[in-house]
């Protein structure tokens, strides 16, 4: 039997979307925007990669595979989450408990992928976010991260982390 891939993504400022065109092309699977899919065009599909940026901890559009799971529940369903913050472990266990609490969701793998970052680019709500937190890290007693250092540079110098071997887990977990 043929392994029918879908590669859905919900992306804001184009990381996500060079991820799933990556994937896409990697695994020669369909490439969906989610904004315009309904849920029972994804049963023609065995495996589903969901793409979406993220947003604290929440995925933008992973509800189009959790409010789904059980229509769904005998897919093969891969998750990739695009950030700007290093792939750290409890991050990632973070992201995970935030956005797949329902026990059916369980099936789910999770990946992370490190996007880009240009704050000239942002949107209004976004940049004040930003500056948000830029204040609270630069307000702090203690000395700064080499992490939290990086963010602050990123305000005045974008930067792209993007990288096309990081797709290789999902495509390995596709595989496998």
């Amino acid at each position: 039997m043929d392994n029918k891939i879908a590669v859905i993504y919900k992306s804001k400022y184009g990381s996500t979307k060079k991820y799933a065109k990556w994937i896409a092309e990697k695994l020669n699977a369909d490439l969906l925007k989610s904004d315009n899919i309904k849920p029972n065009e994804l049963l023609k599909y065995n495996t589903l990669i969901y793409g979406g940026s993220l947003h604290a901890v929440g995925i933008k559009g992973v509800k189009l595979i959790t409010k789904n799971i059980n229509l769904l529940k005998d897919k093969k369903i891969a998750v990739f989450a695009v950030g700007c913050g290093p792939e750290k472990q409890e991050s990632i266990k973070a992201i995970y408990n935030n956005n797949f609490k329902d026990p059916s969701t369980k099936q789910i793998k999770l990946f992370y992928l490190r996007g880009s970052f240009n704050f000239q680019k942002l949107g209004f709500i976004d940049k004040i976010m930003m500056n948000m937190l830029k204040s609270n890290i630069q307000k702090k007693k203690e000395p700064l991260s080499e992490e939290e250092k990086n963010l602050i540079a990123c305000y005045t110098s974008p930067k792209d982390w993007t990288s096309i071997d990081a797709i290789e887990p999902i495509i390995n977990y596709v595989n496998s």
